[in-house]
């Protein structure tokens, strides 16, 4: 029986974060009346819950709980001084943080299938998901994006299977620890651990020890899938109570690294195509099956690896994986073409992270070779704005021909002798031959843009907010632009 049982009407603050606004959509599916508050309403959550029909107020107000919910949910990047927060705690009105609920009202009698890792979670978790409904298992699934494939981003059913992130940024104001810890986790997967979350965490070594706990959680009869390319997932592996079960692209790396009684799944020979990624998945020397996504670069060729050998080990077929795989639809702002417009293709990309953005330039390369590359970055989440990446983020953007980098945003929110300083990384960038600019917003980025775009350019965006628009901004102008771009 979950603890909140017998309560109907559930108010979320913060509901337009990409995992609250997913669980608002679960939570009505499950006959609660929900509402909820955010300050910032944009797509493409805020447009699931008008699909829903989900009331979401705007702006955060202490009479925004007039309509005396029984149970209100506290965003992790809500913090005392919230208006709602403190009439919730003023009044004694009963709260919960996201996983706590998603715990208690969705995963008990589950078998959780947590998919972990600094990057590629939401692409993982969606393949992974995919596959599952190619398979005939109709999984239960709460995914950090829209899922192209299901158009939605949870799917609730009456089958075992629940398959999530595993966040392992932390759960709620009043509980610092990562959000995994709470997801009773049955089956993990790790594809990879890095320095991030800099506001949280002081270094590699305490992100390391919040999967260690991870690990440490699963059941002696659960499993864990571990990218043995990844020198810290490794070593956190080597402390598992349960099976663990390796994988990684190519062969080399393995050497000395995992000592495994099993073998390891890995891709040989993989390609790039004009159409996405091919590769031949093996298990030791045996040749499991010969596979296709249409996705790019080696982080996604890994993401699909490490999806379908979870999938194998829950016993799922080859032939159900390669049929997934190959209809596989990406997810909503994970290297996702907004639209096009006198030749110009304008990408739009949640990456957060200087990892994600150098990963996600080698990927458009691959997708796009020989044409000039735009990488226009909004340094926005608590990572992007620390100048503890800076000199990560001069070497990602590399990878890009022209560079743009607008203002931090909310820079107040970050000490002055810790933020990324924008014009630093473009003098980097210039210093090295590369064309770089500091722009501060999405309006003058555009201006500055039009009278030198060229035809067959593509303009990638980073960002993980609604960066003004900038997407639909510039195809609004080189749609209604009378001269054409040559």
């Amino acid at each position: 029986m979950s603890s909140f049982a017998g309560l109907k009407r559930v108010h979320l603050i913060g509901i337009c974060g990409t995992a609250m606004a997913s669980l608002a959509g679960m939570l009505k599916e499950q006959g609660f009346d929900v509402r909820g508050s955010d300050q910032n309403v944009y797509p493409p959550m805020s447009e699931e819950l008008a699909r829903q029909q989900i009331p979401c107020f705007s702006g955060y107000h202490e009479k925004n709980l007039e309509w005396k919910p029984d149970v209100v949910v506290i965003g992790n990047a809500i913090s005392r001084g919230n208006p709602e927060v403190e009439k919730v705690l003023d009044e004694g009105i009963r709260y919960a943080s996201l996983p706590e609920m998603v715990r208690e009202c969705f995963l008990r009698g589950h078998h959780s299938i947590v998919v972990a890792g600094t990057h590629g979670k939401t692409t993982t978790t969606s393949l992974l998901a995919w596959i599952f409904e190619c398979a005939g298992k109709k999984p239960n699934f709460l995914i950090g994006g829209i899922a192209q494939n299901f158009g939605r981003s949870f799917q609730l059913s009456s089958s075992d299977p629940f398959i999530l992130e595993g966040d392992e940024y932390d759960t709620v104001f009043y509980d610092k620890g990562p959000k995994f810890l709470h997801y009773l986790p049955r089956t993990v997967l790790i594809n990879n651990i890095e320095f991030d979350h800099a506001d949280i965490y002081a270094n590699l070594e305490a992100v390391r020890l919040s999967f260690q706990r991870l690990v440490n959680i699963i059941p002696r009869n659960g499993l864990l899938v571990a990218n043995a390319s990844d020198p810290t997932v490794v070593d956190v592996s080597k402390a598992a109570f349960c099976r663990v079960q390796y994988f990684q692209l190519g062969q080399s790396a393995l050497s000395g690294r995992v000592a495994s009684s099993r073998p390891v799944f890995w891709a040989d020979k993989v390609s790039i195509l004009a159409e996405g990624t091919s590769f031949a998945l093996m298990l030791g020397q045996q040749l499991v099956g010969e596979l296709f996504v249409p996705l790019f670069g080696d982080f996604n060729a890994s993401n699909a690896v490490a999806a379908a050998v979870v999938a194998l080990q829950h016993g799922i077929s080859i032939e159900a994986v390669r049929e997934a795989l190959r209809t596989f639809l990406s997810v909503r702002r994970r290297m996702e073409v907004r639209g096009e417009a006198q030749g110009i293709t304008v990408i739009d990309d949640f990456a957060h992270h200087p990892t994600a953005i150098r990963e996600t330039l080698r990927g458009v390369k691959a997708r796009f070779p020989g044409r000039r590359i735009w990488a226009v970055v909004e340094p926005r989440s608590a990572t992007m704005r620390r100048s503890v990446y800076q000199e990560d983020l001069v070497e990602a953007l590399k990878q890009a021909d022209v560079s743009v980098i607008a203002d931090l945003f909310s820079p107040e929110k970050v000490p002055v002798d810790q933020r990324l300083s924008p014009g630093d990384v473009v003098a980097a960038l210039t210093k090295l031959g590369h064309s770089a600019h500091f722009i501060k917003s999405a309006e003058e980025i555009v201006s500055f843009y039009l009278p030198v775009a060229r035809r067959g350019d593509v303009f990638v965006v980073f960002s993980n907010g609604a960066f003004e628009n900038i997407h639909e901004r510039l195809l609004s102008k080189l749609r209604s632009n009378a001269a054409p771009i040559e």
